[in-house]
């Protein structure tokens, strides 16, 4: 569908975020009509530092704020929303639960209100998370499986992703799920994150530190796959309505300990520091991977990049970035 994002009137939330800011360069260079959502001024965010601000509309606010999300939506007669606004930290959530549930359940529910309200909308991607589904029995996870968050982050997506399925079968709206293992990339400036983390430290000459033992199971997904995941759903979705309501898992399907990532970067930075292991983290899944089975057979996807690449590919984004702020 080469022509399907041409001036197509599209709105991201979170757009300074990590995916947002991939996202939104790949559907400028795709020819979209960009209104970003925009609450904090990152200015080493990827949407900053990358220029791609002088080529998007730029709504400043809260993605609580519902009378905001109707003005922009009716404003910019959106045709398509992608919903990346979240509170994305573990840690932040067990420390700071409110605020994790204010922006990542009422935040949700106050955009697809306002979606709902909003006649031209008629594609919504909502980012949902492998942590929804909670600690199973049986892995990898799957999308029959139930939602079965237990702590603050976990709840809340589960919570987000519950509310999205509400409004698609009891008021039709037209919203698809992505659920997506742990992030990583260039421009992830959360630096309590193990990938930019260990980066960072190996760039300093400094021992990586691992907060857990090492030994959580992790799905890791590149985000330039993730930004074209989220273009991909919209693109299906408006080809085929049946697809609302659904959600669908997207993985490499390679999950690996935290601990062997963390090797894996040492290797490819060719750095023989030893890790700093600090077993301190509390309120994580022990084991979580996913299976894409349901994405490759019902959109045909497969991933633009292995994990190899990902990670050669985060590395120099942070070797050019690191050089240039020090």
């Amino acid at each position: 569908m080469s022509n399907f994002w041409l001036d197509r009137p599209t709105f991201v939330t979170g757009a300074s975020g990590l995916v947002g800011g991939w996202l939104v360069r790949r559907l400028v260079e795709a020819g979209a009509d960009v209104t970003c959502l925009v609450r904090d001024w990152v200015p080493q965010s990827e949407l900053a530092r990358g220029h791609l601000l002088e080529s998007v509309k730029v709504v400043r606010g809260d993605v609580q704020n519902q009378a905001l999300l109707e003005r922009a939506l009716g404003e910019y007669e959106i045709d398509t929303v992608i919903h990346l606004a979240a509170q994305t930290i573990v840690g932040i959530a067990n420390r700071n639960p409110l605020s994790t549930f204010e922006t990542n359940i009422g935040g949700t529910w106050m955009l697809l209100e306002a979606c709902r309200r909003s006649p031209t909308v008629k594609q919504i991607v909502l980012a949902s998370s492998d942590k929804a589904y909670g600690d199973q029995e049986t892995l990898p996870y799957d999308e029959a499986m139930p939602l079965h968050g237990r702590h603050p982050y976990d709840v809340s997506k589960s919570c987000a992703d519950l509310i999205a399925q509400t409004y698609a079968a009891t008021w039709g709206l037209p919203v698809v799920v992505t659920r997506c293992g742990n992030f990583y990339g260039g421009g992830d400036l959360n630096w309590n994150r193990i990938v930019p983390g260990t980066i960072r430290s190996v760039l300093r000459r400094q021992r990586p530190i691992i907060r857990s033992d090492g030994q959580l199971v992790r799905d890791y997904f590149y985000v330039e796959d993730a930004a074209a995941v989220y273009m991909l759903l919209a693109e299906q979705l408006a080809a085929n309505p049946d697809l609302r309501g659904q959600a669908f898992n997207f993985s490499n399907e390679i999950p690996v300990t935290v601990l062997e990532l963390v090797q894996r970067i040492l290797v490819l930075m060719d750095s023989g520091l030893e890790t700093d292991v600090r077993n301190e983290a509390m309120n994580e899944i022990r084991y979580q991977c996913l299976s894409a089975a349901k994405a490759r057979r019902v959109l045909g996807w497969q991933p633009l990049f292995t994990s190899e690449e990902g990670l050669r590919r985060t590395i120099a984004w942070y070797r050019e970035f690191l050089g240039a702020s020090s």
